[in-house]
């Protein structure tokens, strides 16, 4: 029983920056580095890879949404009136 015990060793929390730094590519390295001695801190730092990889498309989604509203408000501003002598 003890040379299961002794398989899983904790590992520091250090590789957190490495998805932190690099997201999903840090992620997948973190994820093969640690995962026979860590497994449960190596899905971990997997998945914040992907969740650090998906934060700036959501941001921009947003944005996009938030710009082709004001922009279709907007657009009856930009035509030019036509004057009928």
């Amino acid at each position: 029983m003890a040379e299961n015990l002794d398989k899983y060793q904790k590992k520091s929390g250090l590789w957190f920056l490495l998805p932190i730094f690099f997201s999903i590519i840090g992620g997948i390295i973190a994820y093969f580095a640690i995962r026979d001695s860590d497994p449960n801190k190596a899905k971990n730092c997997l998945f914040l890879g992907i969740v650090l990889f998906g934060i700036p498309f959501a941001i921009l989604g947003i944005i996009a949404v938030f710009f082709s509203f004001t922009l279709s408000e907007m657009y009856p501003i930009f035509d030019v009136p036509i004057y009928e002598i």
